[in-house]
């Protein structure tokens, strides 16, 4: 073990020690490197019992032997052969070398290698935030089938990438785009409609590969059949060769057609469309819509979790991203749910009693305030958090929430809003908040208290009041 610091690294060296301390022979020696390899404990015995009694054969004692055994069989959890570890050294030197120097172009080639794999590419997207790379969402006019890097540094999604988009839509939407495309209508007109369907449209705008390209992804959403006849119409007629007396303008027609309209999407609906066709959320994430309310209700931030002293349970608050269940030694379930905060990820443990208390809770992409215990887990190298109490924000808003604040200009809600909001509060009302409206009149903020007013909040009444002013003008106080 000279040349490797006293240390087993490859199998050559297993094979080595049992010749020189135990006498076996090559062949023996390679049956020894096959037993560990295979960590059957029947054969691992067997292979153990000739060990000791080749060494004893040289004068060596089992207390000697037995040990370095032991030592030889540990290796084999992580021990290759002395050319696979070589080249994987090799590998392993290259890519960080890459990273290094051209981090952009190493993410992209990485994300482009896994890049139908969502659960990977969720991971190296974290790994790019990490190292403060941009990741540009996709786009029919700069995106390639694969990731790729802009001119400015920046990795741009790689259509390839969309869930519902096969290679043959991305190929026609590469071969016609050398102007680029300009809305929705002329999209469909310049594409072989025979070659992109519905689906493939849809994963487009969902996924906001087509942002830009109409006054929003819900209305150009709502006019995909409209566009797709339009240009099919124009299409047949340019086969056909047909002229008729308004032929000047049919290459203008898909554009002349003009919108459904339609109210846009709340951002949440946004959100859950790119997770529909991402795999993951890219423009922004659900805890936006929480950030000044979970200050309230929160004591700490996941990367900031430290072992807890007793007595004193921290309390975090975060989206479910994932959920497995399995028996310990006794047969009891247990549940592991990881926690997203944005800031970084924890895995929280729920034993028999708690998961069958809080089942119905624990939703993907729900959000939770999590209170319990923090540990060092030396398995995993990361903290774990154990469950005490998890909390539903319907149910907190329910037991603690006081005030909701409105702010809103009073010209614009006595022009358009003011019967909707009352209708609004009347439709929700029945619980013990208070309602505080904070106009903006010339210049000038009024605070106006509605003391008849008690209202329930629930999440369909905030994505309601998001429609008609905007989440960041609802305030909510605890």
């Amino acid at each position: 073990l000279e040349n490797t610091y006293g240390v087993i690294l490859y199998q050559e060296q297993v094979m080595q020690i049992a010749q020189v301390l135990a006498n076996f022979t090559l062949g023996g020696a390679d049956m020894l490197r096959r037993a560990m390899g295979k960590k059957k404990p029947e054969e691992m015995e067997k292979q153990r019992g000739l060990f000791i009694e080749g060494a004893n054969a040289r004068n060596i004692e089992a207390t000697i032997s037995g040990p370095i055994f032991d030592l030889m069989e540990k290796f084999a959890g992580y021990g290759f052969n002395k050319s696979h570890s070589a080249a994987y050294a090799l590998v392993s030197y290259q890519t960080a070398w890459l990273k290094t120097h051209y981090p952009a172009e190493f993410m992209a080639a990485v994300l482009s290698a896994d890049m139908h794999n969502t659960d990977k590419v969720v991971i190296l997207i974290d790994e790019c935030r990490t190292m403060g790379l941009e990741v540009k969402p996709p786009h029919v006019n700069e995106s390639h089938q694969k990731f790729t890097v802009s001119i400015d540094g920046k990795i741009v999604y790689g259509l390839g990438a969309i869930k519902g988009l096969g290679d043959g839509p991305i190929t026609e939407i590469q071969t016609h785009r050398q102007a680029g495309f300009t809305d929705l209508f002329e999209f469909c007109q310049r594409l072989d409609h025979r070659k992109f369907n519905k689906k493939s449209l849809e994963a487009l705008i969902k996924s906001g590969a087509m942002d830009g390209l109409g006054p929003s992804r819900a209305q150009m959403h709502a006019n995909i059949e409209r566009a797709i006849t339009a240009a099919s119409q124009v299409q047949l007629r340019e086969q056909q060769g047909m002229v008729d007396l308004f032929a000047e303008f049919a290459e203008d027609e898909c554009a002349q057609i003009g919108w459904i309209p339609k109210e846009s999407w709340t951002y949440r609906q946004g959100l859950s469309y790119e997770k529909e066709t991402l795999g993951f959320f890219l423009s922004g994430h659900p805890l936006d819509l929480y950030k000044a309310e979970l200050r309230d209700l929160v004591n700490t931030k996941i990367k900031d979790l430290r072992p807890t002293e007793k007595g004193r349970p921290v309390r975090i608050g975060g989206i479910v991203i994932g959920v497995r269940t399995m028996r310990n030694k006794r047969g009891k379930k247990v549940g592991f749910v990881t926690i997203d905060d944005r800031t970084a990820r924890v895995d929280i443990s729920l034993f028999s009693e708690k998961l069958e208390l809080y089942q119905q809770m624990i939703i993907p992409d729900k959000l939770l305030i999590v209170e319990g215990d923090v540990s060092f887990d030396d398995y995993s190298g990361q903290h774990k958090l154990s469950v005490k109490q998890l909390f539903d924000l319907d149910q907190i808003r329910q037991e603690q929430l006081k005030k909701l604040t409105l702010r809103a200009d009073l010209d614009r809600l006595a022009q358009q809003h003011a019967g909707e909001l009352l209708s609004l509060l009347e439709a929700n009302a029945g619980g013990e908040v208070k309602v505080e409206l904070k106009l903006n009149y010339q210049g000038q903020a009024v605070a106006v208290e509605l003391p008849e007013q008690r209202i329930q909040v629930t999440e369909q009444l905030l994505e309601q009041l998001e429609r008609n002013w905007g989440r960041s003008q609802v305030e909510l106080h605890y």
